[in-house]
């Protein structure tokens, strides 16, 4: 069942999704060669109980730890790991959701660790920009299948696997509430966006093929091919015009430059 929200309903989720992106925007400053993947969540963890929410990704379904932190050929759910040193050349994304006044909100980067390779940056920007095409089809009136399609139409021109096993979702009180939104699909097929949907549009782009599989860990999924995966997402509502992206305060469409990273 979807849920439609309320104007109040949007504006304690409208709250949550602001301190998400002060959060992220925080840990993207401290990624760097050497950190472990712990100190990161580490550092969530103290973020979001600072701002006096809950990071629910912690105990959900038995997941470990309060984000995932998915490292090169690893597209999500990566556990983080005291073991486990960042290294440069490397990209990780960083999953993070958080409910406030038990209202939630969901939002993922992939960051490059100190100097990277072109061809990692531009799988980083064009997940991002598979992003915002798919997003700026949340209309009401319009498709799920017209969100999906856009995303994959992107990704697929410049040769990248659009990872198939995984979706966006519904979000609200739940973590994960109705519609599923693929990253591929059919323009005008799917469910029906309606104003007052709030979903999450997730772009989980490879730099090769598509096709994943799950670790003995119960939790990291990885390419099968070992092709480096970026990740990149944000929570939306669905409005009488263009979607407000919750996950990212005072957002203006008309302002989006070409390859920028917003987080």
């Amino acid at each position: 069942m979807i849920n439609l929200k309320n104007d109040l309903q949007l504006a304690k989720m409208r709250s949550a999704g602001h301190l998400l992106y002060d959060v992220l925007r925080r840990t993207k400053e401290i990624i760097a060669p050497g950190i472990t993947t712990m100190d990161i969540n580490r550092f969530v963890d103290e973020q979001i109980r600072k701002g006096r929410a809950i990071p629910t990704e912690l105990g959900y379904c038995g997941y470990p730890a309060s984000i995932c932190a998915s490292i090169d050929d690893e597209v999500v759910h990566g556990i983080p790991s005291k073991h486990v040193r960042l290294e440069e050349g490397s990209i990780i994304s960083i999953d993070v959701t958080l409910a406030l006044d038990g209202w939630q909100a969901d939002s993922c980067f992939s960051s490059g660790v100190g100097k990277i390779s072109e061809e990692k940056e531009k799988l980083m920007r064009v997940t991002e920009e598979c992003f915002w095409l798919g997003a700026k089809q949340a209309l009401d009136g319009n498709r799920i299948g017209d969100v999906s399609h856009a995303v994959q139409q992107h990704a697929e021109s410049h040769g990248y696997g659009v990872v198939r096993d995984l979706t966006g979702h519904g979000i609200g009180q739940e973590m994960h509430e109705d519609p599923s939104v693929p990253n591929f699909g059919e323009p005008g097929r799917g469910v029906r966006i309606r104003r007052g949907m709030t979903f999450c549009v997730e772009p989980m782009i490879a730099m090769g093929r598509w096709q994943v599989h799950q670790l003995a860990d119960g939790w990291t999924i990885v390419t099968n091919d070992h092709s480096p995966a970026a990740h990149y997402e944000h929570t939306i509502a669905v409005t009488n015009g263009l979607p407000e992206i919750l996950t990212f305060p005072d957002f203006q469409w008309n302002s989006i430059p070409k390859g920028v990273n917003f987080i």
